[in-house]
């Protein structure tokens, strides 16, 4: 098949990475695989442009201004005319709401991935709010948890039309011993054997960094330093916060990190503290890396993981996140028992071509000749 996904790509978060493995692995499969990236000129030196070029995928670039809407669309409709793809599959509010239609003008099935919601500012939820709207008429929703299948068929699409395919681990690079990754972050100054716990993310309120600050601040006398690995629009204000709690000097601000998948064995604990989730990519690369995980049980968070490979806890709550941290720390061999039962379950549930097929058979149903009397 050939098959062109629409993406107006951001820093390497959860949606391009899992844009990156469906494409590089179905063009491993024999398919002709086309990206087009909307972009602004400061976008067009991405790394995750330059992963997918480096990998042999085609990188259509559709360069816009912030409102050129209407010619975003046309430049997609041209893009479709020139590459005749058997399917299209967005990803992202954008491109579901603008491109999908495209299209789906010209008869070619239009697919999506719904990566998760974030709410946020009004703005925000007024883009999701269209992006719900928009996904009833598409050929094929995936959604990446149970939770998400559930509210897109309360939300009107079609319950045929949706498909439950939670995310795979293509992790593709190597791992770094702890001593190495330490290193790599530049956090080997106070001694290898010294505690970290570890936080990977958007620094944007559905990934609950204040939470996880504000369980810092209830661990304030026990002996660690935090790695924050990631950047976003709520560092400045995290950073005061964590002023005011007496964390200066304790919580270390890495930035976007590249390729931080190999780095997670630095962390003696990984800490997921969102609001709301897909299906996280962070919470498998903890897994790959068999590093001890406390998460809040949101979205698909529990499909991935039960009480047995981590600790789980209510969201929003800071003491409960503080105390399974501390408990993580104070018992070591125990977290290590969790974490490798993690490990092995990431193996034996979440591999790649697996999920390549399924999406492979999604993307044949809705190519096959519709039935007579079927709304598109």
């Amino acid at each position: 098949m050939v098959i062109l996904h629409v993406v107006s790509p951001g820093v390497i978060g959860g949606l391009e990475r899992v844009v990156h493995a469906l494409a590089a692995g179905h063009r491993d499969r024999g398919h002709a695989l086309h990206v087009a990236a909307v972009t602004t000129v400061e976008d067009e030196d991405l790394e995750f442009l330059r992963s997918l070029r480096e990998c042999g995928v085609e990188v259509r670039l559709v360069r816009v201004g912030p409102h050129e809407y209407w010619g975003e669309r046309r430049a997609i409709a041209r893009l479709c005319v020139r590459l005749h793809p058997d399917v299209v599959h967005t990803h992202g509010y954008r491109p579901d709401v603008l491109d999908a239609g495209a299209a789906r003008r010209l008869g070619i099935p239009v697919v999506t991935t719904v990566h998760g919601y974030t709410g946020g500012s009004w703005r925000n939820r007024l883009y999701e709010r269209l992006q719900r709207r928009a996904l009833r008429r598409f050929d094929a929703v995936v959604a990446v948890s149970q939770p998400l299948a559930d509210a897109l068929t309360q939300d009107g699409v079609p319950r045929d039309r949706v498909h439950l395919i939670r995310n795979a681990w293509a992790g593709s690079e190597p791992l770094l011993d702890r001593v190495a990754a330490r290193r790599a972050l530049g956090e080997g100054r106070d001694g290898n054997g010294a505690l970290r716990i570890g936080w990977v993310g958007r620094l944007s309120e559905e990934k609950g960094p204040d939470v996880f600050l504000e369980a810092l601040g209830r661990m304030r006398h026990q002996p660690w330093t935090a790695c924050v690995l990631g950047d976003g629009p709520a560092r400045p204000a995290l950073e005061a916060r964590a002023a005011a709690l007496g964390l200066t000097g304790r919580v270390h601000w890495h930035g976007s990190v590249r390729g931080a998948e190999s780095v997670y064995r630095a962390f003696d604990v990984f800490v997921l503290s969102s609001r709301t989730e897909g299906t996280p990519i962070a919470l498998f690369e903890a897994m790959a890396s068999r590093v001890p995980i406390v998460a809040t049980a949101v979205g698909g968070v529990p499909d991935v993981v039960s009480p047995a490979e981590a600790w789980l806890v209510a969201p929003e709550d800071p003491n409960a996140l503080a105390a399974a941290v501390a408990a993580v720390l104070q018992d070591p061999a125990g977290a290590d028992v969790r974490a490798r039962a993690a490990t092995v379950r990431l193996e034996r549930d979440f591999a790649v071509e697996p999920w390549l097929e399924r999406y492979e058979a999604v993307y044949r149903a809705v190519t096959r000749p519709r039935p007579a009397g079927r709304a598109a």
